[in-house]
């Protein structure tokens, strides 16, 4: 397919890349492509960024059925524009497809697709330390139609925007709380899919939380509500006895690309490296008999979030001395120095837009 290109024509005036938000601001382009059962995918098109029509009973306003990734791409200190592992984002924006009945693309085609909305738009890559261009492919249905079924035809769409850092605290110590109120997902669901449903069952919590001074929530199972799954936002990891530790994919925990290279990491270093189901009470008890060294967080939009405080019921236990742990640390320097072009890819996960 060719992709179509229609310039702007009145380009908005350019952010300043040292006072950047989260999520705020979005450039003067988008792809779209869409899809019907006669055609399939097709109609590729790169156009001014703007609203996407719909019918009020669109099929993606009723019954959730949506997914999207999220990436970035990264302007290195060489004036290169890279991006990291896209090829996982794109593995797994189908997967979410097929889990929630949207007809699967051409993951080839979609990577070529981005690059040529990127290179439409490579002066929004911002240059600033820990900046980058934040990137939201996603794909909803949009028959108009009131009935539980799959939709017949969908938009893909990709939008960019210019980001700082995702926490206002910037590269420092989290705190977050357990919840056994609320749960997230269930095994035989769709809690690893990236889909809009998972976000909107977050944010109850997540409020609560907030309330409570907590930047995000560490959710349990859906079933016992014993074994840690994830953070809102983030993977989770844990140092116990200088082994790193995070709860195994079972089904109802999003497969993290990040989550993904701190493991490839850390098996590079030499480190114990162990996904298995573990247990809130079996970090309580590491904490209390001083193996518990390290807890953090992983994930595209922050990288890696060290976590200083773990909220449970009426407990709160400061984690190691409460700031940035060394293996937080070290994985946070070597990933965003791979990120950046700063540091050799020993592992190819850089692609050059």
């Amino acid at each position: 397919m060719e992709i179509t290109i229609t310039k702007a024509a009145s380009p908005k005036p350019k952010p300043d890349d040292s006072n950047l938000g989260f999520g705020t601001l979005f450039t003067d382009h988008m792809f779209n492509m869409d899809y019907d059962p006669e055609r399939g995918w097709h109609n590729p098109r790169i156009e001014p960024y703007g609203p996407i029509t719909m019918d009020p009973s669109t099929m993606v306003l009723h019954y959730g059925q949506g997914v999207f990734e999220g990436l970035k791409a990264y302007h290195t200190t060489g004036g290169v524009i890279q991006l990291f592992r896209p090829q996982e984002n794109m593995k797994r924006l189908n997967k979410s497809c097929r889990l929630l009945c949207i007809p699967e693309f051409d993951e080839a085609f979609m990577l070529k697709a981005l690059k040529t909305l990127l290179q439409v738009e490579r002066d929004w890559v911002p240059t600033a330390p820990e900046t980058s261009l934040y990137i939201r492919p996603t794909i909803l249905a949009m028959d108009p139609f009131l009935g539980v079924r799959a939709s017949h035809t969908y938009r893909f769409f990709i939008i960019l925007s210019p980001v700082g850092a995702y926490y206002a605290e910037g590269f420092n110590p989290i705190k977050i709380m357990v919840t056994k109120e609320h749960v997230r997902a269930v095994r035989g669901g769709v809690g690893e899919a990236k889909t809009l449903g998972n976000y909107a069952a977050s944010l109850l919590a997540g409020d609560k939380a907030h309330q409570a001074g907590y930047t995000q929530v560490l959710w349990l199972d859906g079933v016992e509500q014993q074994y840690i799954e994830e953070v809102g936002s983030m993977n989770i990891f844990f140092m116990i006895d200088d082994e790193l530790i995070t709860p195994a994919l079972n089904g109802s925990i999003l497969p993290g690309i990040t989550r993904d290279s701190v493991l490839a990491l850390g098996k590079q270093w030499g480190l114990p490296v162990t996904e298995r189901q573990i247990t809130i009470d079996d970090v309580i008890r590491a904490h209390a008999a001083g193996r518990l060294q390290e807890i953090f967080g992983s994930g595209t939009a922050a990288v890696i979030s060290p976590v200083g405080e773990l909220c449970f019921g009426d407990q709160v236990f400061q984690i190691g001395d409460g700031k940035v742990g060394p293996m937080a640390q070290k994985l946070f320097d070597a990933i965003t120095a791979i990120q950046y072009g700063k540091a050799d890819d020993p592992m190819g996960w850089v692609e050059p837009v």
